[in-house]
């Protein structure tokens, strides 16, 4: 495996997005939020990047402190919370409750403009080359999030049913998995995430098909595409 291989994307989300993504995914209002659940999740989220040799900023593990933080915070009983003069508010998750809601308004506002820029992109369509807008993501195209939870369920498979076969050692290189990718998704149809990960029967081999798929997104060589939260993820070549 391409242990010194490193994967950089253009565009990253921040911790705020991870948690409104967590958030989403149980389907549960941001004010229910359950910290010992939102923590545990967040961290199985770095435990994926770092695994990954994903760069991370450092706004993400400033956040996981301060989940941990909350989460012991909550883990003391009434008596023993911190003074009402150092806790500006009765329920310790409050400040952080504050905080997504305050980014969900941003978010749900910036796209609102994103999309009235589209509208006026194709009322008053320009000859001259294609709209910068255009870079952005198409419609059901997802995101980094999205992609490690599938990476995640992949994983729990793979270790459910991995045996000794494992000790004798593997090599696969990301080179080579790019190169397997593209001849899949050059057949036209798109192939659903989980069968790009059929015939794979270890970990490692996982994570460097795992690598491949993000390089080949990073290059616009592929899409990745999920018609609900809930649906499979499919992969498709970029002009498909």
């Amino acid at each position: 495996m391409e242990t010194d291989y490193k994967v950089k994307l253009e565009v990253f989300e921040g911790p705020l997005d991870l948690l409104l993504y967590l958030i989403k995914q149980d389907e549960i209002d941001i004010y229910d939020i359950s910290i010992e659940r939102i923590t545990r999740q967040y961290l199985e989220y770095l435990q994926a990047f770092k695994e990954l040799n994903i760069e991370i900023a450092g706004e993400f593990i400033v956040m996981a402190a301060n989940l941990i933080y909350l989460k012991s915070r909550s883990l003391l009983p009434v008596d023993q919370q911190p003074p009402e003069e150092d806790a500006q508010e009765d329920d310790p998750r409050w400040d952080l409750i504050r905080q997504l809601i305050e980014y969900k308004k941003f978010k749900e506002a910036a796209a609102e403009l994103h999309q009235r820029a589209l509208e006026r992109e194709r009322i008053f369509a320009r000859e001259e080359g294609p709209s910068p807008l255009q870079d952005s993501l198409r419609l059901g195209e997802v995101g980094i999030f999205q992609l490690i939870n599938a990476f995640q369920t992949v994983i729990k498979r793979v270790e459910a049913r991995e045996d000794v076969q494992e000790i004798f050692g593997e090599r696969f290189s990301v080179s080579e998995k790019i190169d397997a990718i593209l001849q899949r998704v050059a057949v036209g149809a798109p192939i659903r995430f989980s069968d790009l990960f059929g015939a794979v029967v270890s970990r490692v081999e996982v994570v460097v098909t795992f690598l491949a798929l993000l390089e080949l997104i990073r290059l616009k060589q592929v899409r990745a595409v999920q018609k609900n939260i809930f649906a499979e993820i499919e992969i498709a070549a970029a002009a498909a």
